[in-house]
């Protein structure tokens, strides 16, 4: 479900690497950049054939797949971490899967045509402080993902050990990439990533299917 929230002036959000992301505003109206900024956060996907839209995220070992129909100028973006550290069992790509296929099914019901689509995917740093390597699991798995789907990866930045900020303009495919070093952002991504894993655990203990949420 989508938050309405009044749109308020941001004139800075370049210059602010993360904090600004985790503000708790969803959505607003940048007057400089004259655009509608929208959040995309850790399990939710958004699709839009609005133009003058540019979505954002910030990614540690999450993945985000940035998707369009140019033809039918239908887009969004999904933001998704599998939730299994130990190993990727079939529950884990379950969840993965599911996550890509609501992304990709909801442009196809806005008129989108799998054939046409620009898939760009980024994130799977290795950035939670374990020896698990959530970030590389990530990133096989939504590149394996899409092999078997037949749908061709136009553009990746995955891997590495830094979080990453992806601002995507859907009315052209452009992404524009900050990868965050600085120690604060570090920790505030991890505290909001490992937040986001132990709920995903939570829900899978207690036999619950994983969520993607559309706003």
């Amino acid at each position: 479900m989508q938050e309405k929230r009044p749109f308020q002036r941001r004139t800075d959000y370049e210059k602010i690497q993360s904090g600004d992301y985790y503000d708790g505003i969803r959505r607003y109206y940048d007057q400089v950049a004259e655009i509608t900024v929208i959040k995309v956060f850790s399990g939710e996907f958004y699709v839009s054939t609005q133009p003058g839209e540019m979505m954002v995220t910030i990614l540690g070992s999450c993945v985000a797949a940035c998707v369009r129909d140019p033809v039918a100028h239908v887009s969004g973006m999904n933001h998704f971490l599998l939730p299994d550290t130990q190993g990727q069992d079939g529950a884990t790509l379950r969840y993965g899967a599911f996550a890509m296929e609501q992304l990709i099914n909801e442009i196809l019901k806005k008129g989108g045509m799998k054939s046409r689509l620009e898939v760009k995917v980024f994130g799977g740093g290795n950035v939670i402080r374990s020896s698990a390597l959530i970030g590389d699991k990530n990133s096989v798995f939504v590149r394996r993902y899409l092999a078997e789907e037949g749908i061709k990866i136009a553009k990746e930045d995955l891997g590495g050990t830094y979080p990453r900020r992806v601002h995507y303009y859907p009315d052209t495919g452009k992404v524009m990439i900050r990868h965050l070093r600085r120690e604060e952002d570090l920790t505030l991504i991890n505290k909001e990533e490992n937040a986001y894993k132990h709920e995903i655990e939570d829900r899978n203990e207690k036999g619950t299917e994983g969520e993607v949420e559309l706003f």
